[in-house]
């Protein structure tokens, strides 16, 4: 891995060590650097879960991705940095409270200074900063409270602001066993990803979602929506908004460039 090349892309200096500071530094210039989007499966390109596909989508053409294409090559950094870490499956709960189905997610989990953390950059609003695993109080962050609670078989729930967002699996999985999921969640027509068009960054201040023809900032706590009347506007925002020339722009279901959906906007569309 050209280590310097994805510093350099998420504006960080090459770190003096592999520590917790620098793991939180890491965390949040991710991502407020390299959005959450879905833009590949509107664009008829195909999503390759492998580490040198993945650096040149990322890095060299400076687009983002979701939860299996970030959160994999994420990890392979904090490998190539000195980090033990490895990827685990996730299942999204559903708005019922139920879990979604085995590998419906990848997270990361870091195990530095005797402490198992949970890194996460691929889940549209989460957390800024690494959380501890073994934490049994609420832990603080910028985007909101968060709390982990044991679950059957060793697993963790992870709930944010009291609601469950996904169960963690406890055991590492390789990156090629979500090579099935991610095709599904790209190509089948039951999937948030092909029924919605989205791409979401963290900001200082809240988030940034460019939603087909809406662009939404959230800034304190304030939403704002804006829409962009025109194909030149909306790659205006692609290019402002989340530094993305494309060479054209992704359609959405419908078929109009100048439409586009997502359920939840301001916190971006993730796997469920």
């Amino acid at each position: 891995m050209d280590i310097d090349a994805y510093l350099d892309r998420l504006g960080v200096a090459c770190p003096a060590a592999p520590d917790l500071a620098t793991l939180r530094h890491l965390q949040e210039r991710h991502l407020a650097a390299v959005p959450f989007e879905n833009l590949s499966s509107h664009l008829g390109e195909p999503v390759v879960l492998e580490e040198d596909a993945l650096f040149a989508k990322v890095v060299h053409r400076h687009r983002g991705g979701f939860c299996y294409e970030l959160n994999g090559l994420f990890a392979a950094l904090l490998r190539a940095l000195g980090y033990d870490a490895s990827l685990h499956a996730a299942q999204v709960f559903h708005a019922d409270g139920t879990p979604g189905p085995p590998l419906d997610h990848a997270a990361i989990v870091v195990s530095l200074d005797s402490q198992d953390w949970l890194v996460d950059v691929g889940f549209g609003r989460f957390s800024r900063y690494p959380l501890q695993l073994s934490a049994v109080d609420a832990q603080r962050d910028p985007d909101g409270e968060f709390l982990v609670l044991d679950a059957p078989y060793g697993d963790y729930d992870v709930l944010l602001d009291g609601k469950p967002q996904y169960r963690l699996e406890r055991r590492p999985r390789p990156l090629a066993d979500f090579v099935p999921m991610a095709w599904w969640q790209t190509t089948s027509p039951e999937s948030h990803f092909t029924r919605s068009l989205t791409c979401s960054r963290a900001t200082s201040q809240g988030r940034v979602t460019l939603a087909g023809d809406k662009l939404i900032e959230t800034v304190d706590g304030i939403r704002n929506e804006v829409h962009l009347p025109t194909p030149a506007a909306i790659r205006l925002a692609y290019r402002v908004y989340f530094g993305m020339v494309l060479p054209r722009l992704p359609v959405p279901p419908g078929g109009n460039p100048l439409t586009g959906s997502a359920d939840r906007p301001d916190t971006a569309v993730h796997a469920s």
